[in-house]
């Protein structure tokens, strides 16, 4: 069985994480496939937006298999831990832009690969949480560390130290989601955002994304200059000569990402 389900719509790839019965909890072939997806996108620029689904209705992606995790040894968790860091990190590093749509439960490593897009939409019966301390261990796909840089240190340790899940509504108040569609629309709506994102010069989109990253980190200063860095690298561009003509003409731009 194909461990994702493909279609694409103009320059936007839909991966629909094709495991039902198991909650589209991620496997280790799922895991290995979602790795080589990633991969791909990011050398293709012909795909502007990825949006991620799970299969159903019932879940977006319930975390690691924990049934297929029994029997696994230490040194076989350690290797997936790896995989699973290595993967996300490439997804936030591609110029793609990855947009989860949040169909239903998205817990432990379900929300650490919600929280490694870009976008997160939810659907109104979506829920999410790190829930890793009720089975003994910790958020281990950058869940420490992802959360409290979207929705600050205390509300991160809110959820992951009591291990609480919440709903739509409450992730949406506290900046965890970006869109709450309504019922039955999820995809409309995460598809809507990814036109968005694609009628807007590739280059600068890319740019803008690891701008924004790669600054969190950094004193203001810093990331200033690193921000005219990434502003460098379109001001010469065909694009950006393309988007002022396009506004001085009155008529749509036709953005070729050079």
């Amino acid at each position: 069985m194909a461990e994702f389900l493909d279609e694409r719509r103009g320059s936007t790839e839909l991966w629909t994480i094709n495991g039902e019965k198991r909650r589209n909890a991620i496997s280790r072939a799922a895991l290995t496939e979602f790795e080589e997806r990633v991969a791909r996108v990011s050398k293709d620029h012909s795909t502007r937006a990825v949006v991620l689904t799970g299969a159903g209705d019932r879940a977006f992606c319930a975390g690691a298999d924990l049934k297929e995790r029994v029997g696994m040894s230490d040194g076989d968790v350690r290797s997936f831990l790896g995989q699973l860091g290595r993967t996300l990190r490439a997804l936030e590093l591609s110029d793609c832009v990855f947009i989860a749509a949040l169909n239903g439960a998205a817990l432990g490593g379900g929300t650490e690969l919600a929280l490694a897009c870009d976008f997160r939409v939810a659907a109104p019966t979506a829920e999410l949480g790190l829930t890793e301390v009720q089975l003994g261990i910790i958020p281990g796909g950058g869940g420490t560390q992802r959360l409290p840089r979207l929705v600050g240190p205390a509300r991160a340790k809110d959820l992951i130290l009591t291990g609480r899940r919440i709903n739509a509504a409450e992730a949406l108040a506290i900046g965890l989601v970006q869109r709450l569609a309504p019922e039955g629309r999820l995809l409309e709506v995460a598809f809507g955002l990814a036109e968005q994102v694609a009628a807007n010069a590739p280059l600068a989109v890319a740019a803008a994304k690891h701008a924004v990253d790669e600054g969190l980190a950094l004193r203001l200063d810093d990331a200033l200059a690193l921000e005219h860095r990434h502003y460098e690298t379109v001001l010469a561009s065909e694009d950006r000569l393309e988007g002022l003509a396009a506004f001085a003409a009155k008529r749509p731009p036709q953005f070729r990402g050079r």
